[in-house]
């Protein structure tokens, strides 16, 4: 059942060769070929296998677009495979006591049977999930510890490699000839932040441009400190700047719209990450360029059937690699209309 499942999930990943966060990318993956309906078709055709076991899947936060469609992957999956899932999350993605107390009392309640996290803090989590018996997964997010079972999500320095080379090459049919970027970042010291900003860093060095390391502006991921930072970028640069990469959506539409009426911008490249509804419909009314796109339904959906056949005596691997491409212009419906199968 994994091999025919995940074989669906990935119908749209990038080649082979994308198989850890620290791996080159080998070759451009479509941008939205998974289709929900498909997942749920193919594991229909064999018996759930659920049992009486529960999971319990603790993200980041559910307070935004892209972990709703982790959720509703994680809900699909529990439908499908007959498994219980318990789904929760912290109010923001700086509430570190929030989720770490999330943790700490699901590890203690002995009501799961496997436990997935999307951390906050890596090594945090790492300590609190220390020596338990509880199979643990990591999903969208790395968590270094012998207790993991696998890693479920994008890997993120092949993505954005991939977003970094494409913008170069917008920039370059956009006119401009010095092809300079910054990055408005996450939160600082967060793993997927720093392997985005390596992503980052390594395309547009590698086509041709010059990612600015020193004018990385930290904006914690939301979108109030990412208008504060481009205020501060284009005073800093009046005659603008090539490219202006954000590490998810919210942050590259909101630098958009700050930048929106001063003419120095009018052709610079705001490139996101995640390939939300929100940054679909920004692209299509002529705001963010581009996103690098994450398949966060498969996420979810993947974390919990990895966990059921941990449970169910079948050996995981170390990555299981959810798919990512880059949405533009010309692909930004099609992205749309799969994301709305999603939570439809």
């Amino acid at each position: 059942m994994k091999k025919r499942v995940l074989a669906l999930v990935l119908a749209g990943a990038m080649a082979a060769g994308m198989t850890a966060c620290g791996e080159k990318k080998e070759a451009e993956a479509p941008a939205a070929s998974e289709a929900k309906s498909e997942v749920a078709e193919e594991s229909a055709e064999a018996p759930a296998e659920g049992g009486d076991y529960t999971i319990d899947v603790i993200l980041k936060t559910t307070a935004s677009e892209y972990w709703g469609y982790v959720m509703a992957g994680a809900n699909a999956a529990a439908a499908d495979l007959g498994v219980k899932v318990d789904v929760k999350g912290a109010t923001s993605e700086t509430a570190y006591d929030e989720q770490q107390n999330m943790i700490e009392t699901d590890l203690n309640s002995g009501a799961y049977d496997a436990i997935i996290i999307a951390p906050l803090q890596g090594d945090q989590v790492a300590t609190l999930i220390s020596g338990t018996d509880i199979p643990i997964f990591a999903v969208d997010t790395r968590i270094t510890a012998p207790e993991v079972i696998s890693f479920i999500g994008t890997g993120n320095v092949a993505a954005a490699t991939l977003g970094g080379e494409k913008a170069v090459e917008l920039a370059k049919a956009n006119g401009w000839t010095e092809i300079k970027a910054i990055e408005i970042a996450g939160v600082q010291g967060d793993q997927t932040n720093s392997e985005r900003m390596e992503g980052y860093a390594a395309g547009i060095n590698g086509a041709g441009g010059e990612f600015l390391e020193d004018e990385v502006q930290y904006a914690d991921g939301v979108a109030d400190k990412a208008v504060t930072a481009m205020e501060a970028i284009m005073q800093k640069y009046p005659d603008g700047i090539a490219i202006i990469c954000a590490n998810n959506d919210d942050m590259a539409a909101a630098a958009a719209r700050v930048a929106k009426e001063n003419k120095a911008y009018e052709n610079t490249i705001f490139l996101g990450f995640d390939g939300n509804k929100a940054a679909c419909e920004s692209i299509l009314a002529g705001g963010q360029t581009m996103s690098v796109t994450q398949n966060a339904y498969g996420m979810g959906y993947q974390a919990v059937e990895a966990a059921l056949n941990y449970l169910n005596g079948e050996e995981q691997p170390e990555f299981i690699e959810a798919p990512a491409g880059v949405v533009d212009p010309e692909t930004a419906q099609e992205r749309m209309d799969l994301l709305a199968t999603y939570l439809g």
